[in-house]
């Protein structure tokens, strides 16, 4: 199984959401990192890619002729918004992968559940394989962020077992 893994935003060039001193891209790909660590460790094969163009996300995802697309990032809106959302575009496989990483999220975590839904964002629309988004929790609320920041394992967990369950239950 070949496992994309993309970080939202990119060190360095784009921070991405912040809150309290933590930053969307550090926060990310610290998750992304964890994830990568799980996936090999079940012999998965994982391609972890942090870059700030969308456009060459897709087309890194699509060259390595990747089996699942997973981007992670950390929401924000207004400092009072919580919890964790699971986005992916037109594709059925996408929405059952979608609902196993954010059922496995809602399992390990004291999360909002803000559902799993559709939304045509570019580096999910684009790929060539199902793909996901998945908003872990809101940076600029205080009770999110310090779920990011004291449980980042625990997401990184969650995402994937999610992945896993996905491929035991519907990958052929």
């Amino acid at each position: 199984m070949k496992v994309f893994l993309n970080p939202g935003h990119c060190l360095g060039l784009d921070s991405g959401a912040c809150g309290y001193g933590v930053t969307e891209a550090e926060t990310a790909f610290k998750i992304a990192c964890r994830v990568r660590d799980y996936l090999l460790a079940v012999n998965y094969d994982v391609y972890l890619f942090q870059f700030d163009g969308l456009e060459e996300i897709v087309t890194e995802s699509n060259l390595w002729r990747s089996d699942l697309f997973v981007s992670i990032h950390c929401n924000a809106l207004n400092g009072t918004a919580r919890g964790t959302e699971t986005f992916y575009c037109g594709s059925y496989d996408g929405e059952l992968l979608a609902h196993c990483i954010q059922n496995q999220i809602l399992a390990k975590l004291p999360t909002v559940n803000r559902g799993v839904k559709e939304y045509g964002f570019y580096v999910i629309k684009h790929t060539d394989c199902p793909a996901v988004l998945v908003e872990t929790a809101f940076i600029d609320n205080v009770d999110d962020n310090t779920l990011l920041v004291e449980r980042e394992d625990d997401f990184a967990r969650a995402i994937a077992l999610g992945i896993t369950d996905y491929v035991k239950d519907y990958a052929s």
